[in-house]
């Protein structure tokens, strides 16, 4: 009777366990949503002012020197580094490292400030430096240990990435797969999705509307739709490792030949300005316009995705801030409109299975990318988005945006590599 008890009580206890676990998560994550959904919408509302008034001026852009000017001197009076960007809150993830609490408004105002005067980059970056930031708060404040704390942090970026898109299961997945490649944290799964879907709905309360693109005409699944959308794969591997290497190049040779933080951004600047006199302002800021184009059979030019690799590089790696995930729905987009139309597939279908193929690539999460697909483009021909970006996500090999990201499990066999991405 003794050793019946023992077991009993034991099993009672375990129980237990998992109803406080799962309750303290959902309190904790219902906090950090909240609080991400509403700095969330400020940010997204900031950059969406910042926009407007850069398209009604678009004299502005002869300040991007400056803009970089006050962005550098705000890491230097904060003593924050030129590496407390994404890549420190996902090494984060894996370490004890602390995200810095000063990044949390500094990234936001340089963002802010590039997109404003015509830098070429996205905002989602900043969202997960603002996520990772309000993560390490809340595990603060409810004195969370070294583990408990790596999940608030994932728990943050969910919601942030969740108030910028309105994609609560894409932000979910995002967070728990893009840390280390061939690992899913599933320990984050409830939090990350309570945080994301508190998070939306907070957008929503602020009238934000979540990130949809309409398909009209989706092609029926057959052997020639499948090889179709694979070439477009292929294609979407080659501009990710493109991508990637332009912004690796951009950084690593504009900090070798100026070494001064200073005069680096004003080049920068300087570059950025003598482009957008050349191609016009098509390539600055987020470029959002040029991704509905795609899908409204808009005016779209073979040249357009190398045109945006070019400007987010020098943007990004000369010292402006912002983030490289709508620079990719950008080029993806238009790499995928011209391509399909000479190819055989429907150009707008075409642009939306390259922008999910291209994030898969750039980001090696293809979990995410897929429910990206269901979230952008209500699922269409879900099969035709898999095999694009299964194709992608193999051929890119161990290129990343995130270098602080870990390829655990390597791509081509079921091997053991733990490697950072290139």
């Amino acid at each position: 009777m003794g050793k019946v008890k023992s077991k009993v009580l034991h099993k009672t206890k375990r129980v237990w366990q998992y109803i406080f676990s799962f309750l303290k998560w959902v309190f904790i994550a219902l906090i950090t949503g909240a609080i991400g959904g509403g700095i969330g919408g400020l940010f997204r509302f900031c950059v969406d002012i910042a926009t407007k008034v850069r398209h009604a001026h678009e004299y502005l852009i002869l300040f991007l020197p400056l803009g970089g000017l006050v962005i550098v001197f705000l890491y230097h009076i904060t003593k924050l580094s030129e590496n407390a960007d994404t890549n420190l809150v996902i090494k984060s993830i894996r370490s004890d490292e602390r995200v810095p609490m000063l990044l949390a408004p500094v990234i936001f105002v340089s963002t802010v400030i590039t997109h404003l005067l015509g830098g070429s980059a996205g905002r989602e970056g900043a969202a997960l430096q603002l996520g990772g930031c309000i993560g390490e708060q809340v595990g603060d404040l409810f004195k969370l240990d070294e583990k408990d704390m790596h999940i608030c942090v994932l728990c943050g970026m969910s919601g942030l990435f969740s108030a910028l898109f309105g994609t609560p299961l894409t932000a979910t997945i995002f967070a728990m797969e893009v840390i280390s490649v061939g690992i899913f944290y599933y320990s984050a799964f409830v939090p990350c999705l309570v945080s994301s879907l508190v998070s939306v709905s907070i957008t929503a309360l602020m009238g934000l509307e979540p990130v949809h693109f309409a398909l009209n005409n989706v092609p029926q699944v057959d052997m020639w739709s499948v090889i179709k959308v694979g070439f477009v794969g292929v294609g979407c591997a080659v501009m990710g490792i493109l991508f990637c290497l332009a912004l690796r190049v951009s950084h690593k040779y504009s900090a070798k030949f100026i070494k001064n933080d200073y005069l680096r951004v004003v080049v920068g600047g300087l570059l950025i300005i003598g482009l957008t006199a050349l191609m016009g302002t098509r390539y600055n800021g987020i470029g959002e316009d040029v991704i509905h184009s795609a899908f409204q059979y808009g005016d779209i030019n073979w040249y357009d995705p190398f045109m945006k690799i070019l400007f987010t590089a020098i943007t990004i790696g000369f010292g402006f801030k912002g983030g490289e995930i709508i620079p990719t729905l950008f080029i993806g987009a238009t790499f995928g409109y011209v391509v399909g139309g000479a190819i055989g597939l429907d150009p707008a279908f075409a642009a939306a299975v390259a922008m999910v193929a291209l994030f898969c690539a750039v980001v090696n999460c293809p979990m995410a990318s897929l429910a990206l697909s269901v979230e952008l483009f209500s699922g269409g021909s879900i099969i035709l988005f898999a095999v694009s970006l299964a194709v992608s996500f193999m051929l890119s090999g161990y290129y990343g945006l995130y270098s602080g990201q870990k390829i655990v499990y390597s791509k081509r066999r079921a091997r053991f590599v733990d490697r950072n991405a290139k």
